[in-house]
């Protein structure tokens, strides 16, 4: 975590949060294209991340989506709660339709498969979720639907 962790985790916490949601995209896209893809909104807040590439499920074309994510033993954790907005994030959709992803973290890439984790699995990793990102908890209050989590694990390529 970094010293701006604290400040972001305050902003997180913003009821009205959702309703920035593109603002908040087109500001990380900046961040991105000024550092040529180095750096995103979750690393100047200190926050672990990954940038995921799932094939649309329509335009079958990659989509790729910086994410705040749990480093978990061997696996990565993510969760599709998007602030705690009412609609599902539009990668969760894809990562359903198709679960072999590239991810990019801690500046290497690999092939990695997802794996929804049922509610058993995420009530048990949930914790470690609350203590990287204590929103996430926030973002369960904050909605009607069900936060998915997945599981991403290394695949051979």
């Amino acid at each position: 975590m970094g010293v701006l962790t604290p400040v972001a985790v305050r902003i997180g916490a913003i009821p009205w949060l959702p309703r920035l949601l593109p603002q908040i995209v087109f500001v990380d896209r900046l961040i991105q294209g000024g550092t040529a893809g180095r750096l995103t909104i979750l690393d100047v807040a200190g926050l672990p991340n990954l940038m995921l590439t799932v094939i649309g499920r329509r335009s079958g074309l990659p989509r790729s989506t910086p994410l705040l994510c749990v480093p978990h033993g061997d696996t990565i954790l993510i969760a599709g709660s998007y602030f705690g907005g009412p609609q599902e994030p539009l990668w969760v959709k894809n990562l359903e339709a198709n679960p072999e992803v590239t991810v990019r973290f801690k500046g290497s890439t690999a092939p990695m498969r997802a794996r929804l984790l049922e509610p058993e699995e995420r009530a048990t990793v949930w914790p470690t979720m609350l203590d990287t990102w204590p929103n996430f908890a926030k973002y369960e209050e904050r909605t009607d639907r069900y936060i998915k989590v997945f599981e991403l694990s290394r695949r051979q390529r």
